[in-house]
């Protein structure tokens, strides 16, 4: 008799997914099960589990002993973007409990969405199989879809799904597209085993085309001009505790994959591809920056911020190497914490039917609210990279990395854009410290926002102060790349 071996693949390698996945239909169970249970548990029971995952993925990554499954690798570099995730899914939860209660859409499958969508993330992150990224990229999409439109009642919400989802389906067309092609052209999904098919034909019209199709899908997902048009008004009209979400987790997801699927797998046509992604990044910088300048509402602006931010780090990209690449990911950290937060600063100001949003809403609150006040000049001052903030730490890497990379000039014109990015930014400020308010806000503090503000702030402080343990970990990080 023939014995047939079975092979039980290392779960290991996937153990921050599996334990986010629990975590979800846990919270998911437990809603359908008890529906007039405090929904605030939930969202402490989804910041729990993904505290969890965020340990599991800070240990293996000091462990540096890759670990594989199918289409599936457990990286530093991977690792690393996994913690991002999981710092960002920690704040969400603590910033959305007393938002959703307020505008009465307290919802438990809210946080289980969230988590659902930060599982389509790390698994974008770890994907080494074109197929397999795009399974999580689907996943982490179709839940943000859900998310945009939350606020069933409020049109604009509705109008926010529907574009993001329309829009996000041609995207992901596109990006399939793409992979079909360089299927059709390799014989093979798996990134390794594409470079090694590239490496020995060069490089044709139609594998050109296929790698500007993925390009073009992960620009979306980034929000890179020309495909930034859906950001601005998805921003707007998605509950801001999602958009919040929506500014860190997908841009994280879509550059983590981004790097990878074009450093392995298009590796051999680097100077084909460097090309595209120069232009991209010069024309997402002027656009956002440049746009964001003529913003009232603050959801706007901060969305024409997160463009901007997006052409800055692809300059990272273009650089490559170990510096480029660890400071796109030291820069996504630093993100995570300074725009949340800003977020989270908006959420306090808000009222019901979206009173708040608008930049005069902030006017004189240094007067009523001196913390809140200082804690929102800590993030617009992060977000503009002055020191000694993590923001100016997170811009230094990147345009120091293009000076040495001989992209002198590319690091010029992200300084000129990022001193244009100052004025919006210091706009918010004047109109705090330097303008009387119209009428008394009534700020909606809670102990998980305040907690989350506290430590976002002192985040923003530490890595601003002493970068190099973040740049280190970080660059051992993508050694398992390179």
């Amino acid at each position: 008799m023939t014995e047939i071996a079975l092979q039980i693949p290392n779960l290991k390698a996937i153990w921050p997914e599996m334990i986010v996945l629990v975590t979800g239909l846990t919270v998911l169970t437990i809603d359908f099960s008890l529906p007039r249970l405090n929904k605030g548990f939930l969202a402490f029971l989804g910041a729990l589990g993904l505290a969890v995952a965020g340990i599991v993925s800070y240990q293996t990554l000091l462990l540096d002993v890759p670990t594989e499954i199918v289409g599936l690798t457990a990286d530093p570099y991977a690792q690393f973007f996994k913690i991002i995730f999981s710092v960002a899914g920690v704040m969400i939860m603590g910033i959305s409990v007393r938002f959703l209660e307020r505008e009465q859409y307290h919802y438990g499958e809210y946080y289980a969405l969230v988590l659902f969508a930060i599982l389509g993330q790390m698994i974008m992150a770890s994907g080494t199989s074109l197929l397999v990224i795009y399974v999580g990229l689907e996943l982490m999409a179709i839940a943000l879809y859900i998310l945009a439109g939350l606020f069933k009642r409020t049109p604009r919400s509705n109008e926010a799904s529907v574009k993001y989802f329309l829009l996000g389906s041609f995207s992901s067309g596109l990006f399939l597209y793409g992979i079909a092609m360089t299927y059709g052209l390799t014989g093979s999904l798996d990134l390794s085993t594409i470079a090694g098919a590239i490496d020995g034909r060069g490089a044709s019209g139609l594998l050109l085309l296929a790698l500007i199709m993925m390009a073009t899908g992960f620009a979306f997902k980034v929000a890179a001009a020309p495909f930034h048009f859906w950001s601005p008004d998805v921003y707007e009209g998605a509950p801001t505790s999602v958009t919040a979400f929506m500014s860190v987790g997908p841009k994280a997801a879509a550059f983590a994959a981004l790097i990878r699927v074009f450093t392995v797998a298009f590796g051999p046509v680097r100077i084909e591809w460097t090309t595209l992604f120069i232009v991209l990044s010069i024309a997402t910088m002027v656009t956002g920056n440049f746009i964001a300048l003529r913003q009232t509402n603050i959801k706007r602006m901060l969305a024409y911020s997160s463009i901007g931010h997006a052409g800055y780090l692809m300059i990272g990209l273009v650089v490559g190497g170990e510096i480029g690449t660890a400071s796109v990911l030291l820069y996504l950290l630093i993100y995570a914490f300074m725009n949340i937060g800003a977020f989270g600063v908006v959420i306090l100001l808000n009222r019901v039917g979206g009173v708040g949003d608008q930049i005069d809403d902030f006017a004189g609150l240094a007067k009523t609210s001196q913390a809140s006040a200082f804690v929102m000049l800590v993030f617009m001052f992060s977000l503009a990279g002055i020191p000694p903030t993590a923001g100016f730490a997170g811009k230094f890497y990147i345009f120091m990395g293009a000076v040495q990379a001989g992209y002198a000039w590319l690091a010029v014109i992200g300084v000129l854009n990022s001193a244009v990015s100052a004025y919006y930014y210091l706009r918010v400020i004047v109109k705090m410290y330097m303008t009387d308010a119209t009428t008394e806000p009534t700020l909606n503090v809670s102990t998980a926002m305040s907690a989350i503000l506290f430590v976002a702030v002192v985040a923003v402080f530490v890595i601003g102060i002493f970068p190099e343990f973040f740049l280190s970990l970080a660059k051992s990080s993508v050694a398992s790349l390179l």
